[in-house]
């Protein structure tokens, strides 16, 4: 059950109220001050009237592209964010939601440090909450004798569903001519596969 009081409240009210702004203010300019552009970090591109390039992997998850694109991240972080943070807590949420942004953004900047394509969403943080609640709520097959092994193989079958339907929807987003951030979406689950233990850890510390 979604609590009014929550940091998953909290970052969606944040992430509404900036992409309103956005979206009524003028879009162009919020995308380029606030988006993040690998060609910026890699210092190609410079402008003076946008935010610091190291700080633009956390405000693009501030901007959205759109209408349909807002209401659908707002709609999953709700959804995913609600059930993440009953188990890991409010700080451990937004510890997660932030690895999530920076690691996605990194992703994004590996595969083409040199891109002038701005990339804005919550869409990679949201994919961090994605890789947790797979393994919070995801039932683990026990194939073999050992425990280990058998995490590990549901770990990789977690990773590899999520890689595929990400290339699917790539391919289709592409067909229409949309840009579709794909490695931030798979750098973001894979944050959140790896943030699991050690979130539960810090989490119940004091047990």
């Amino acid at each position: 059950m979604l609590r009014l009081k929550s940091a998953t409240v909290g970052i969606g009210l944040v992430t509404l109220a900036t992409s309103l702004l956005a979206l009524f203010g003028g879009l162009g300019l919020f995308v380029t001050s606030f988006g993040f552009i690998p060609a910026r970090l890699s210092g190609l591109i410079h402008w003076p009237d946008a935010l610091p390039a190291w700080i633009t992997p956390l405000s693009s998850a501030l901007i959205h592209g759109g209408w349909t694109h807002l209401i659908v991240n707002m709609a999953m972080l709700l959804f995913i964010g609600a059930h993440v943070e009953r188990i890991i807590g409010g700080a451990g949420l937004l510890m997660a939601y932030v690895v999530g942004a920076l690691v996605a953004a990194l992703s994004q900047y590996a595969v083409d440090p040199s891109s002038p394509v701005p990339m804005v969403g919550a869409s990679g943080a949201i994919s961090a909450l994605f890789g947790l609640y797979a393994l919070f709520y995801g039932r683990q097959k026990r194939l073999l004798s050992s425990a280990v092994l058998n995490r590990a193989m549901h770990v990789a079958w977690l990773l590899a569903t999520w890689i595929v339907l990400q290339w699917m929807a790539g391919m289709i987003a592409g067909a229409e001519g949309v840009m579709l951030a794909t490695p931030a979406h798979i750098g973001g689950f894979i944050a959140g596969l790896l943030l699991h233990r050690p979130l539960l850890m810090w989490r119940y510390r004091k047990a």
